[in-house]
């Protein structure tokens, strides 16, 4: 087998739910050797959000592939042992318990690295070390409505949550970068790094271009729905066959290509109500009734088709199922088979793509599946 970047890096996670693991999957994925630390009888509670996937909870089968899984209780003293013995082998550390957790049990990057420099220790929390939120509970809808982000998003008429946990995997993914930023300065250095991700710091970066045109904008956000609240057109219209089609245009070069070649009124670029995004994103209630009335004769395919052939992005509405089998990811090969306890599932393939190496996307484990052998590796 091809040797991946992360071969030979091992990986403690005492994690739990989305972030972390959303991060650690990336290492294993790579070549990490993942060990997850979960409780005796119950494990990571993310395993019992559901019971979709073979009777796996889909949460867990996305985020768990290629771990180790043992279950160790940190109150009891030769656990704690044990894993204390396991950290001193480790590469990295990585931790979102409950705030407080690891300090408790002397599992903090401060004790851990005071012996052992070369540590890298990921520590994930909500609101971070600091300030009045330190030790408030964080989960993910919670943190979309504190950075903004429900405030935006839904209708005029009602707020709405991202549809999949968005703040939890923007912090995985700083997670998961940082650590290669660590394991990259500590190959030229040898000395690790103590890293900290909050989840309101994560989401937040994210929400900084709304803050901005805000703030600076002196404006009100408004929630617009499917439409962008500040680029137009940009969003749904109906075609002929009442099915809905998703365009948008980004610049004012696209507008005028839309006008000619799809609304045939190319006088309609010139049209001060529309001439640049800032005057179309004020007027973009009349725009809406142009498109579509372009559309009327078309069916939703005619008017992709369209507007493929005039240079303007599109796109068609498809459910997640739909989406499992998009023929892009088809004829690019995307799909793979891995393991749980109950069966093969399908996944996706990671999206960064290395020439020439394939991820390892192992198996998913089950509960304490690696218990024995990690015992004997690691017990005295």
């Amino acid at each position: 087998m091809t040797a991946l970047p992360l071969d030979g890096v091992t990986v403690v996670a005492l994690e739990q739910a989305v972030a972390a693991p959303f991060a650690t999957r990336q290492l294993a994925d790579l070549g990490a050797r993942v060990i997850k630390i979960e409780r005796p009888g119950t494990g990571d509670f993310a395993r019992a959000y559901d019971h979709t996937v073979h009777g796996e909870a889909s949460y867990f089968v996305w985020l768990n592939r290629g771990k180790e899984s043992i279950e160790l209780d940190l109150k009891n003293p030769g656990d704690r042992t044990l894993l204390g013995r396991m950290i001193d082998h480790a590469d990295v550390v990585v931790q979102n318990l409950v705030p407080g957790a690891v300090d408790r049990l002397g599992l903090d990057a401060d004790t851990l690295r005071a012996t052992r420099p070369e540590l890298i220790y990921c520590s994930i929390s909500g609101y971070g070390s600091e300030g009045p939120y330190r030790a408030k509970k964080a989960y993910d809808l919670l943190v979309q409505c504190e950075t903004g982000l429900v405030s935006v998003t839904g209708t005029p008429d009602e707020h709405a949550k991202a549809g999949v946990s968005i703040a939890d995997i923007a912090t995985g993914m700083y997670a998961y970068s940082g650590i290669l930023t660590a394991l990259y300065e500590r190959s030229r250095t040898g000395t690790g790094s103590t890293i900290t991700v909050a989840m309101i710091d994560a989401l937040g970066e994210w929400m900084m271009q709304p803050a901005y045109y805000s703030v600076y904008g002196r404006r009100a956000n408004v929630r617009t729905g499917a439409r962008h609240a500040s680029i137009a057109p940009y969003g749904p219209y109906r075609a002929g066959d009442g099915s809905t089609v998703f365009l948008g245009v980004q610049s004012d070069r696209e507008w005028a290509a839309l006008c000619a070649e799809v609304l045939r009124q190319p006088e309609l670029a010139v049209d001060p109500r529309f001439v640049t995004n800032t005057d179309r994103v004020t007027h973009n209630d009349a725009i809406t009734p142009l498109i579509e009335a372009a559309f009327t004769q078309l069916t939703a395919d005619e008017a992709v088709a369209l507007l493929d052939e005039t240079g303007i992005a599109s796109a068609r509405v498809r459910t997640p199922a739909e989406f499992f089998e998009h023929p892009q990811l088809t004829a690019r090969d995307r799909g793979r088979e891995i393991k749980t306890t109950g069966g093969t599932v399908r996944a996706l393939l990671p999206p960064v793509t290395v020439r020439g190496r394939e991820a390892r996307m192992g198996a998913v484990p089950a509960l304490g599946e690696h218990t024995e052998a990690l015992r004997a590796e690691f017990g005295a």
